[in-house]
């Protein structure tokens, strides 16, 4: 059963000169409800106004879409009920605790005291706060204070939860103790629709995802089957730049080889059965400064799909 279900949506800003900027441009995509949803792209790419739309923050320019069963242009504050949202800004007072913010948050979407208790004390275990909650939160460290935002964000038992770039500056520890906290959330029942531009944490925690580029989806599958779409090992190596163009043009004549990325100083060579052909690849250079081989990444395919890697994108 689908809990956002899109048709076109759009939305077109003007510039101060008048001209028309489409920052999403005729998004479709269905979420199933009880999966985590992944929307992967570099920055600038439409995530967050897609997000802002559904979340009933930003009015669409055109198309449609339903949100845990109601119709996002005549129904927002149904929608605004059943939905949690995070922002990548964060929203918290730093001269408070952990627990008053819960409280507060709490009686925003209507909960008594008594019952807002009850749920702190729940998410303290679920989430493991009962370390931190009572301290203030400018003593928390980066991973803390993304725990009580993403507790204020289910803290009324939301359907659907909206995660906007949950983990950006956060070191490695935080962001798979982060990534542990939303798999329970997803465990327990909540819809998680997830914007990210890190590969590695959409292939680890996404039952499926959508990668979007310049406002339009390019792609929406599972992680393991968008890799597989492209059945193929990728060859990197780096050489000087003046041998770039001939060398990529005498590889490209080779059976094995599917596709050729180059910048500056590195040729990615998409083959099948690379460990076997490598040898063969490598007679071809005269100089070679590294050579890596790696099975295919959701990297690889935003690269197969647009040209460029989603880091340089992001970067």
């Amino acid at each position: 059963m689908s809990i956002i279900q899109t048709e076109k949506l759009s939305k077109m800003f003007k510039t101060p000169q008048g001209d028309a900027v489409h920052a999403v441009q005729d998004v479709t995509l269905s979420v199933e409800s009880g999966e985590i949803f992944g929307f992967l792209g570099p920055n600038g790419a439409g995530k967050s106004t897609t997000m802002h739309m559904l979340t009933t923050l930003l009015s669409p320019s055109g198309g449609s879409a339903v949100v845990v069963g109601y119709d996002l242009l005549q129904e927002a504050t149904h929608i605004r009920h059943q939905i949690g949202f995070v922002s990548q800004l964060g929203g918290l007072k730093a001269t408070t605790t952990g627990r008053e913010q819960l409280l507060l948050y709490a009686q925003l979407h209507g909960l008594n005291r008594k019952d807002a208790t009850k749920r702190m004390t729940e998410l303290s275990d679920i989430l493991e706060l009962n370390h931190f909650i009572d301290r203030p939160i400018s003593t928390y460290s980066g991973g803390q204070k993304r725990r009580i935002e993403l507790a204020t964000g289910v803290v009324h038992k939301p359907k659907l939860l909206f995660l906007d770039e949950p983990t950006t500056a956060l070191d490695p520890q935080s962001r798979a103790r982060l990534w542990a906290e939303v798999q329970k959330l997803r465990d327990q029942g909540t819809t998680v629709f997830l914007s990210t531009h890190y590969m590695d944490e959409a292939d680890a925690l996404c039952d499926r995802v959508a990668v979007i580029d310049h406002g339009q989806i390019i792609a929406q599958d599972t992680p393991t089957q968008l890799k597989q779409h492209m059945s193929s090992d990728t060859i990197t190596i780096e050489t000087e730049p003046h041998l770039i163009s001939i060398t990529e043009e005498q590889l490209a004549l080779l059976p094995f080889v599917h596709t050729i990325h180059s910048d500056d100083t590195q040729l990615h060579v998409y083959v099948d059965g690379g460990d076997r052909v490598l040898p063969e690849i490598l007679r071809f250079f005269e100089v070679v400064h590294s050579v890596t081989m790696t099975r295919p990444t959701l990297d690889d395919v935003f690269l197969h799909l647009t040209g460029r890697s989603l880091r340089e994108s992001t970067d």
